[in-house]
C-alpha cells in the first residue's frame, strides 16, 4: 500500500509498504479521508519519538476486514475512527476520560494512523467503542473532521456557555471557525472573530456573515464597542501564541471564562499576566485537551444531522502522492482544512 510516513524532522516520505496484518480483536480499514492537523506540522517540524511513522489522527473509511473475534463491525461499513485509547481500567479511563489516560495511545502520534491506503485499528481501541458508523449521506472529509470538532466541543462543554451571550474566538483558522459555528449552534447573541491573518478572518465572515471581524490592532478597543463596554463573556484562544493568552484577560467580561485552547510551543509555556484583571473581574480560567468517545461521537452526530455544517471548513484535498504540496500549503496558513482524500 501507499502511505504518508514521517522518518525525522523535515523529513515526509510517500512510500509503498505491506498492508497491515490485523490480529484477532482487530480491524482493517481502508482509509478514504484523513486531514492535517496542526499536531501533523508540528511533528514534521519537530520530529517524533515513535518515527518513522504513518502520520494521520482525523480519519474515516470503509472497514476491509475484522478479526475473527470481532463481532460489532464487518466489512463495508463506513466508519469515523477516534484516535485516542486509553488503557481501560484507571480512573481517567473508566470515568470515560481515556483521553486523559497515563499509557494514553494515538493513531497517527504512537501508532501507524490515516495518511495510508489501509489502517490497522488496534484491538483496545476497537473494543472501547472508538469505532463509529456513519451515515451514507455524510462524506468522508466531513466525518474525519469529527476528531478536531470534538477537541473544540470539549472546550465549549468548559465554558458553561448560556444562549444569548457574547463570544470571542482569538484565531480564525479552521479550529476557530469551529469553535465560532459552536457557540452560533448553541444561540450565542454576539460571535466575534479575531487573528492577524485579517485573510482567514475575512474568510470566517463570509461562511457566516454574523461572525463580526475584530482587528488585531485595538482589539480591546473594539471588543469593548461592541458589547457596550462590557467585553466577551466567554474569550477562545485558538492560537498558539503567548501574546493572545495575555490579550484574553483584556477582552473578558466581569464573570467572564477564558478558555485556552491552543498550547504554547516548548520553551515558551511561561506567560506573564496582570492577575489583579483574574481577580477583580472574577474570571474563570480554563483549558482543554483532545476529547472523551462521547464528546467524539456527539459531534458526529452534530455533522451527520447538519447542525453543525463542517464542509465550508475543508478547502483543498489531494492525493496521498501530493503529501509535499499539501504539508506545504498547510505551513503557509493557505484556506482552512486540508488533507487527503483517497477515491
Amino acid at each position: 500500500m501507499k502511505a504518508v510516513r514521517l522518518y525525522g524532522v523535515d523529513d515526509l516520505r510517500v512510500v509503498e509498504m505491506p498492508t497491515p496484518e490485523i490480529g484477532s480483536g482487530e480491524v482493517l480499514l481502508r482509509t478514504r479521508a484523513a486531514l492535517i492537523c496542526g499536531t501533523d506540522v508540528r511533528m514534521l517540524k519537530n520530529g517524533a519519538k515513535s518515527s518513522p511513522l504513518t502520520l494521520g489522527h482525523e480519519l474515516a473509511g470503509v472497514i476491509e476486514a475484522v478479526g475473527r473475534d470481532v463481532r460489532t463491525y464487518r466489512p463495508g461499513q463506513r466508519v469515523a475512527i477516534a484516535p485516542n485509547y486509553g488503557c481501560g481500567v484507571c480512573d481517567p479511563c473508566v470515568s470515560g476520560q481515556g483521553q486523559n489516560c497515563a499509557t494514553l495511545r494515538a493513531l497517527g502520534i504512537h501508532e501507524d494512523g490515516g495518511f495510508a491506503e489501509f489502517v490497522r485499528v488496534p484491538a483496545m481501541a476497537v473494543a472501547q467503542g472508538n469505532i463509529s458508523p456513519i451515515g451514507d449521506h455524510v462524506s468522508f472529509a466531513e466525518a474525519a473532521i469529527a476528531e478536531p470538532l470534538s477537541c473544540v466541543y470539549n472546550s465549549f462543554e468548559r465554558a458553561h456557555f448560556k444562549p444569548g451571550e457574547s463570544v470571542i474566538v482569538i484565531g480564525a483558522g479552521p479550529i476557530g471557525l469551529m469553535h465560532a459555528k459552536l457557540y452560533k449552534l448553541a444561540g450565542a447573541g454576539l460571535v466575534m472573530m479575531c487573528d492577524v491573518n485579517a485573510e482567514r478572518v475575512a474568510a470566517c465572515v463570509r461562511d457566516d456573515a454574523s461572525f463580526v471581524a475584530v482587528p488585531s490592532e485595538g482589539a480591546q478597543e473594539r471588543v469593548m464597542e461592541l458589547t457596550h463596554g462590557a467585553g466577551a463573556d466567554v474569550v477562545i484562544t485558538a492560537a498558539s501564541v503567548a501574546a493572545v493568552q495575555q490579550m484574553a484577560f483584556g477582552l473578558a467580561a466581569l464573570n467572564g471564562r477564558v478558555i485556552f485552547f491552543g498550547g504554547l510551543p516548548a520553551g515558551k509555556e511561561t506567560v506573564a499576566l496582570d492577575t489583579n484583571i483574574i481577580h477583580y473581574k472574577m474570571i474563570t480560567v480554563t483549558g482543554t485537551s483532545r476529547q472523551s468517545l462521547a464528546q467524539y461521537r456527539a459531534c458526529l452526530n452534530l455533522i451527520g444531522r447538519r447542525l453543525v455544517d463542517v464542509r465550508s471548513v475543508i478547502t483543498r484535498t489531494w492525493p496521498l502522492d501530493g503529501a509535499a504540496e499539501a504539508f506545504a500549503s498547510s505551513i503557509r496558513g493557505e484556506g482552512l482544512k486540508s488533507g487527503f482524500v483517497m477515491e
